[in-house]
């Protein structure tokens, strides 16, 4: 029924459903991020929680609506092509920590051993903005792998498991982008300017990598389980270099381990029952 009112609201075509895959997904981000004109002081407690909460989402969706149906519908129970495209992800996140700092570090100040170069680097005379200018693109990388496997889902054509994988993402952006808001208040910026931007931020990526995805598996079918593949090792990647070790590192570990057990189950249910 779901599915069946989604294509009655929105036609048959992949790419117009990664348009509005990626639609949905930014908008909720925004919501995430403008909960900080209601909720003005968070505890550390509770945003550890909440980015458990978005880890569980994410680390169930990998599995249930990427990389399982990738090797079982689309390579013919084959693993190699998913699993292939799970590396490629994980190494392109890793080669990208190169360029762009840890968002760990511009959100907490505390430096990892292996993080990229520090904002000092940067050929920026204003040292508040060049902080600001590598928050976004730490926080824009970040966001990548999820606009990118939505469209992927909707790309197959397989609308049971796109439509349960969108309304995970999208779930997870709000505790998400709500942490991300408060870090940046945190930081000095205005409360107001910053929730509108990064609602703005996460629309101006997720959406065109949303579309970009469903077409890309569209035109060439044989990408397909090295896409899915590749957008799950992405977020797996994700989960484990960022999400985990900065609910870690506060004292909070009970809080949001409980946080991701909760979004493994939110994930679980939401794929059988609408898958």
């Amino acid at each position: 029924m779901v599915v069946d009112g989604f294509t009655g609201l929105f036609g048959s075509d992949p790419v117009v459903h990664g348009l509005v895959g990626g639609v949905v997904i930014a908008t909720l981000n925004l919501l995430g991020a403008s909960l900080v004109f209601v909720w003005r002081d968070p505890s550390e407690r509770a945003l550890d929680g909440a980015l458990g909460f978005a880890a569980g989402v994410m680390l169930a969706a990998a599995f249930t609506s990427l990389i399982i149906p990738g090797i079982e519908t689309y390579s013919n129970g084959n693993p190699i092509p998913v699993l292939f495209g799970v590396a490629l992800g994980a190494l392109f996140l890793d080669r990208s920590d190169i360029l762009i700092p840890h968002a760990h570090y511009l959100v907490t100040g505390r430096r990892r051993s292996d993080a990229a170069a520090s904002s000092e680097s940067l050929p920026i005379d204003d040292e508040r903005l060049a902080g600001v200018l590598l928050f976004v693109l730490a926080i824009t990388l970040h966001n990548m792998p999820e606009g990118l496997a939505v469209g992927v889902g909707f790309g197959s054509g397989d609308l049971g498991t796109a439509i349960p994988l969108m309304l995970a993402i999208g779930i997870q952006n709000v505790p998400e982008g709500f942490a991300v808001s408060v870090a940046a208040i945190n930081a000095g910026l205005d409360r107001r300017t910053y929730a509108v931007f990064a609602g703005v931020r996460s629309g101006v990526v997720e959406i065109p990598l949303a579309v970009l995805g469903a077409y890309a598996v569209g035109v060439v079918s044989t990408l397909l389980p090295y896409a899915m593949g590749f957008a799950a090792g992405a977020m797996l990647f994700v989960i484990s270099d960022e999400i985990v070790p900065e609910t870690h590192t506060g004292g909070h570990e009970r809080v949001a381990t409980l946080g991701t057990m909760l979004g493994v189950i939110v994930m679980l249910y939401l794929d059988i029952s609408l898958g």
